[in-house]
């Protein structure tokens, strides 16, 4: 089977892509469990793609509950290089309107309940974070988002919290002066398992609301969330459709090879559980075990 190298999370509000010519669905498992649906493979824009709806179809799952691991992994199983990931988030500047569109370069972790790592039971890996986003689709997600005629901001702090309550307004107002830009509950564990997974990662983080900071602004709530997420879901694929157009790439950038320096565990001293588990991951980094 040809390798699909374009993968699609649609957040909130985006369940299925307009104009995505569909091929199959395919119920993938994998070590961690199953993923939040049902993987839709087709064809945009000329792409062979794949999409995942990041709550499932119908929305019946918490951030917290959404198993990472799982997701980033089939994709990975399918061959995916490239991750467009679509989410809402709030504003936590009056700059950043409902409606505008962020594409963050930085995260901030504020949750404590998520699996966030491939690594662990006898496998160690550190992989380099300091710049989590691919920088090689960021500015294209930038270009893509102003060609849709959003109004989009380059680069940015998104803070993950860890729901599935929104701020009090303690919180908000730390946060804020933090400096951060916008929040939301789902994308660094998707940021930091893609990097593991040497897949490139990136983010349009759809502004909705003002979280619960602004004096002349009504506190966030769900249904207004969703009925923002409504009318920008045209915006969005529009943006996630020129975005396909320009991929799949040559991938110049570090995501490509982060494992390469991050595996610390000698070879010999794996648990032969935990290599079977993560063999996609790294079974080109390490030594093949000799044989009695």
């Amino acid at each position: 089977m040809e390798a699909i190298r374009i993968g699609v999370i649609g957040g909130s509000g985006l369940y299925h892509m307009e104009g995505l010519e569909v091929q199959e669905e395919r119920r993938l498992t994998t070590p961690f469990g199953d993923p939040s649906d049902d993987l839709v493979i087709g064809d945009l824009e000329g792409a062979a793609v794949a999409f995942l709806a990041r709550h499932g179809r119908g929305h019946r799952i918490l951030p917290h509950e959404l198993n990472f691991r799982a997701n980033i992994h089939a994709f990975k199983q399918l061959g995916v290089e490239w991750i467009v990931s679509v989410s809402a988030v709030g504003s936590m500047k009056e700059e950043y309107q409902p409606t505008d569109i962020l594409v963050p370069d930085q995260f901030v972790d504020r949750t404590r309940h998520r699996p966030d790592t491939f690594f662990g039971n006898g496998l160690v890996a550190h992989v380099s974070f300091a710049d989590p986003v691919c920088s090689m689709l960021q500015p294209m997600f930038v270009d893509a988002a102003g060609k849709a005629g959003a109004r989009v901001h380059d680069g940015g702090t998104y803070l993950c919290m860890e729901g599935p309550q929104f701020s009090t307004r303690a919180e908000s107002q730390i946060y804020r002066s933090w400096g951060v830009d916008v929040i939301g509950m789902t994308n660094l564990q998707e940021a930091k398992l893609a990097r593991e997974a040497e897949i490139c990662y990136a983010t349009l983080a759809m502004v909705t609301d003002y979280d619960c900071w602004h004096d002349e602004e009504a506190d966030v709530s769900g249904h207004a969330v969703m009925e923002v997420i409504q009318q920008n879901a045209a915006t969005a694929q529009d943006v996630v459709r020129r975005i396909i157009r320009q991929l799949p790439i040559e991938r110049q950038c570090e995501c490509a090879t982060a494992l390469q320096t991050a595996l610390i565990t000698e070879p010999a001293r794996v648990p032969p559980e935990t290599r079977k588990n993560l063999a996609l991951l790294v079974d080109k980094y390490l030594e093949t075990p000799t044989q009695d």
